[in-house]
């Protein structure tokens, strides 16, 4: 379980998240929502001790990581994935490799149950041909099947991902929406998403966390998002002012 307590942040004196709480339980499948600028990816930052609070806490099934030494977080870190916004692929490696060096840095597999990580992993998100390829022989929309590939192959217990349908079409925006929703159902994993997307939310989620200006306005189950009268809320999902 990952807990955040009345947690703030700012940047060059610009608050950015203002006295934020929630949970998230093992299992879940939970979006975070909110217009651009908003904080959501500084707060998914907070989850696996990439960005700590200006005050507050946050921790991961019990271990609190805001001041824990880097050896600690690494071990922390072996439980958490994260899938960034463009794949962030090293574009001098090959695909395998790129997988490789997250395996290598996460655990300690030997070289044989290394590949057949990498292997498992590519096809789970049907890729098991493009590991000698570069990131730029392959479209956008495989560069973030295999970010979610190399999530996969650390066997974490957490997957992070940072709006991971942004710059896709439709067709692919699907796509990756039911991969989301096959690696959380058959890996078993806990999954965090920030998104703008109201299809990814509908089809990868169970609960909504929602920020405005840097608040905390909504944390429920996401039928509940639907149904709520708040006039801002239904603005943003719905497009309606009335």
């Amino acid at each position: 379980m990952i807990k955040v307590r009345e947690i703030n942040k700012s940047f060059s004196n610009k608050d950015i998240l203002n006295n934020i709480s929630f949970d998230v339980s093992n299992g879940d499948s939970v979006a975070i929502i909110g217009q651009s600028g908003t904080g959501k990816s500084v707060l998914l930052k907070h989850l696996n001790g990439l960005l700590r609070p200006d005050s507050g806490n946050v921790s991961v099934d019990s271990v609190l990581i805001n001041n824990i030494s880097y050896n600690e977080l690494q071990n922390i870190r072996k439980k958490m994935a994260m899938v960034f916004q463009f794949g962030a692929l090293f574009d001098s490696m090959n695909i395998e490799d790129n997988i490789t060096l997250a395996i290598k840095s996460l655990t300690n597999l030997s070289d044989k149950n290394i590949q057949n990580r990498i292997d498992k992993s590519l096809d789970l998100v049907e890729l098991n041909n493009v590991k000698h390829l570069m990131p730029s022989e392959i479209s956008g929309g495989m560069k973030k099947r295999v970010g979610i590939a190399r999530a996969i192959a650390i066997n974490p217990e957490y997957i992070l991902y940072d709006e991971p349908t942004t710059g896709l079409d439709p067709i692919t925006t699907d796509k990756i929406n039911q991969l989301i929703k096959k690696v959380s159902e058959k890996k078993k994993v806990t999954s965090i998403v920030v998104t703008h997307d109201m299809k990814t939310l509908k089809y990868v989620s169970n609960k909504v966390i929602m920020l405005h200006e840097g608040n905390l306005i909504f944390n429920d189950e996401t039928e509940e998002l639907f149904k709520s009268n708040d006039k801002f809320i239904q603005y943003f999902v719905k497009g309606e002012t009335e």
